[in-house]
Order: C-alpha cells, then structure tokens, then sequence
C-alpha cells in the first residue's frame, strides 16, 4: 500500500486567505463596510504574543482592520469587561477575539460570555455553541474544527455521508463542535476519550478520525483503518532528535508533533495532516473568515458559503 496523501494545510488556508480577501473587497464595494477584528491580549505570555502578531498581520493583508488591544497582565477583571462591552458597541468592530490563556485572576468562562455571541469571532460563546449543537443558522463555528471540516470536505468531496468519524478528545474549543459539524454532515460520530475502552479499536472502525487530545503520538499506525483520512490537531513541543531521528540533538532543542504517529500512520491512512502545516495554518485562516462573515451578517450582505453550515 502506498504512502498517505498528505493533506496540504498551508496551501489550502493561502486558498481560503485569497478567497476571504475578495470578500473584504466585495463587502466593501457592495455596503461600504469594511470588517473590523478587535484582539485583546492580556499579558506578556510569549507564545501568545506571537499568535496575535500573525492575526493582526493577517487581517491587515486581506484588507480588514485591526483593532489592538495589549494590556497589562495586571489588568484588573472589571476593567477588561468594560472593554468588551465598548467593543460590543462599536459597528466598527464586527468580532472580539481575547486570547487565552487569560491571568489567573480573571473569570475567563465570565469573559467570554461577556462578548455578544454575534461578534464571538472564536465561537466559543455558550449561544453559538447552542446554535451549532441544534443545528441552527447562524452559528459562529470555533476556527479549528471549522478548519479541520474544511480539510475533510476537499479531501473526500462535500457528501460524507454515512462515514464513520471519531473524533478523540472532548474539549470545548475542538472536540466537542468538530463532533457536532461531522453530526451535521451526516456522518455517524463517536466521541472518544483517555476514558474509552479499548480506544484503539474504536479508533481502526473510523473512516475519518481527527485526533485533538493533546498527547503527542498517542494515536499509532496499528490504531487506523487502512485508508482512513486522519485530521491531527494536536501541537504538542517535545525534545529534538536530530535530523531524521538519527542524529544526536542540540541540548534544548525541540521540535511540534501531532497526536498522532505521523511516521507509523503515513503508511496506513489514505490521506492525513502534518503537523506542522496541516490544521494549523487554517486556524487563522478561519478566524479570518468567521469576521467576514460577521460583517456581512451585520451589514445584510450573503455569508461566503464556507462559513454557511
């Protein structure tokens, strides 16, 4: 059996990107109204620096505009919700995203509810995920699963119907809707967890299994059906081996797996996401569409079709 297809996260998320900006642009021609992201980034915590950089960087080359919000890591709660609620009143701004993890001494679950659901460009917010859970219109879907859907569709065509999916690991932010967007496609869903009972042989009965526990390469080659397409979320950093496992590493070197045993499984799936490279960059892409999907929505203007579920 030959090798996996490698599913191409970054080269279908520069796709997405391009098609995003010509919906700025035709927004912008049709009503005037030029999407407005706010991102507020609570905190000196490094990698999450580095995360809102790119976002702004995105939203400033696809034509929308950024609102920055950096702010103190003592920042108190009461002052942050103030916030928010003049980012709810602002037209300019057509979705909040605060980026977590947030100091410990805010209420993040508080936070987030205090965005209205309309601008909860992350999807986290407890009425869009009632929304996507019961299958209405509307939803803002968290940018992740959405992704990963997106992934699944261009690798297996729009109908899915009848597959078998797992999706292993239950969070809020990806389990949980990634479950609810396959449930919707038709296919028939197991949620899976560290808990499951003889998880490996739950995981070889799916045709599509998308692997978001956060372990690193716990999902092995022998745990997936032959020809299966696997969805990796996972990023997780361990220590460095060297090129090509061989070679000693550098002390303090590092390097990003996935959940899934990339080496084992490329040899047995039919299709399947590196990490890094695969779900990843179609997480800002995403983020990206869900604000111009919002700003449509707020100007009367059709959603783009990819963020129509």
């Amino acid at each position: 059996m030959a090798d996996a297809t490698i599913i191409d996260g970054k080269a279908f998320a520069a796709g997405l990107r391009a098609r995003v900006a010509d919906g700025v642009a035709a927004l912008k021609a049709s009503h005037g109204v030029t999407p407005g992201l706010a991102v507020v980034l609570v905190g000196e915590d490094a990698a999450s620096q580095v995360y809102v950089r790119s976002k702004e960087r995105a939203l400033v080359e696809l034509g929308m505009n950024s609102f920055d919000h950096h702010e103190p890591a003592d920042m108190a709660e009461s002052d942050l919700l103030a916030l928010i609620d003049r980012l709810n009143a602002d037209p300019a701004v057509h979705g909040i995203l605060v980026q977590l993890p947030l100091p410990r001494h805010i209420d993040t679950q508080k936070v987030l509810a205090r965005i209205v659901p309309e601008k909860d460009a992350d999807g986290f917010h407890v009425v869009n995920a009632g929304l996507l859970a019961t299958g209405q219109p509307g939803a803002i879907v968290p940018c992740t699963p959405l992704g990963s859907l997106l992934l699944i569709r261009d690798t297996l065509g729009r109908d899915l119907k009848g597959k078998r999916a797992l999706v292993l690991g239950r969070s809020n932010i990806v389990g949980k809707p990634m479950a609810q967007l396959l449930l919707q496609a038709d296919c028939t869903v197991t949620m899976a967890h560290s808990r499951t009972a003889d998880l490996p042989a739950e995981c070889r009965r799916a045709d599509i299994l998308v692997a978001a526990v956060g372990r690193p390469e716990m999902v092995r080659g022998d745990w997936i059906k032959p020809g299966a397409t696997v969805i990796d979320v996972g990023i997780n950093r361990v220590p460095a081996v060297g090129i090509n496992r061989v070679a000693a590493a550098e002390p303090g070197k590092t390097r990003l797996v996935g959940d899934v045993a990339f080496d084992e499984a490329v040899k047995v799936a039919g299709a399947i996401t590196p990490v890094p490279g695969g779900v990843g960059p179609m997480t800002i892409a995403c983020l990206m569409l869900n604000t111009l999907a919002a700003a449509c929505r707020a100007a009367g203007a059709p959603v783009p079709e990819e963020a129509a579920l």
